[in-house]
């Protein structure tokens, strides 16, 4: 058998896509990594790319493809949560093989709120709905409450994780809160809708509310079930603007 040398030069292979450094599961359905051209690239130069030790894509390389990065796939059955090593090992005719340098690669696949079931749309039905008081619920939202704010509550969540991003949606407007720290992880999250989002999102009798979930390598757990409001009744003083998308 042929000995492998672990002193080649050779350059980790990297995720051709990533967010923040890391693979997610929308990334993990179609992961390719990415090997870069190394010095005396051939044709008919033999890459095996290995996850974790295992073997899991191969190519000789053709003509056309010196001197250009090199893809290969890793079928999704490889990918698992937590931190993979990734390298490959080179074969040139007449030349012992050699392995790259290893890359670690973060895998996170568990969404926030769990996975959705296929074909629902935007919405994520693990998710509970925003918890509001009972007298705003029935009542609605008046002008004195206008002028406090609203408070409400976000139950914690299946994957609850550190640096999960929330956006609260109000209406058309959306209201980005601070991302969650390990004090918060199993907590309820307390939210206080301040007036001037109110105000913004103006005047509706069924004024949708509701969440989503970003954690910190892009999983989303789209929306959550939306909670309805009456937001003032036609005879309130309410200043309303004009409505738009805030964008943060």
């Amino acid at each position: 058998m042929k000995s492998i040398s672990n002193i080649s030069g050779l350059t980790a292979p990297t995720p051709a896509q990533s967010h923040k450094g890391g693979i997610n599961i929308h990334l993990a359905a179609h992961l390719m990594m990415d090997i870069a051209p190394y010095p005396g690239m051939s044709e008919g130069d033999l890459i095996e790319l290995y996850w974790d030790e295992c073997f899991v894509a191969s190519r000789t390389l053709g003509a056309d493809e010196l001197g250009t990065p090199v893809s290969l796939r890793v079928p999704e059955s490889f990918i698992v949560n937590g931190t993979s090593s990734v390298h490959y090992r080179l074969m040139q005719i007449g030349v012992e093989p050699v392995l790259s340098a290893v890359e670690q690669v973060q895998v996170k696949l568990d969404c926030p709120g769990g996975q959705p079931p296929p074909l629902c749309g935007d919405e994520n039905q693990n998710l509970a709905p925003v918890q509001i008081p009972e007298t705003i619920c029935r009542k609605g939202v008046n002008t004195s409450q206008i002028k406090r704010g609203v408070p409400l509550t976000i139950e914690p969540y299946l994957n609850m994780a550190v640096d999960d991003e929330i956006t609260l949606r109000w209406g058309d407007v959306r209201m980005d809160l601070p991302r969650l720290d390990c004090t918060d992880i199993g907590q309820p999250i307390q939210v206080w809708v301040p007036p001037a989002i109110i105000e913004e999102a103006g005047e509706d009798l069924r004024l949708e509310v509701t969440y989503c979930v970003l954690d910190r390598l892009g999983n989303n757990s789209r929306w959550a079930p939306p909670r309805r409001l009456k937001i003032g009744c036609g005879k309130t003083c309410i200043k309303l603007k004009p409505k738009r998308l805030r964008v943060n």
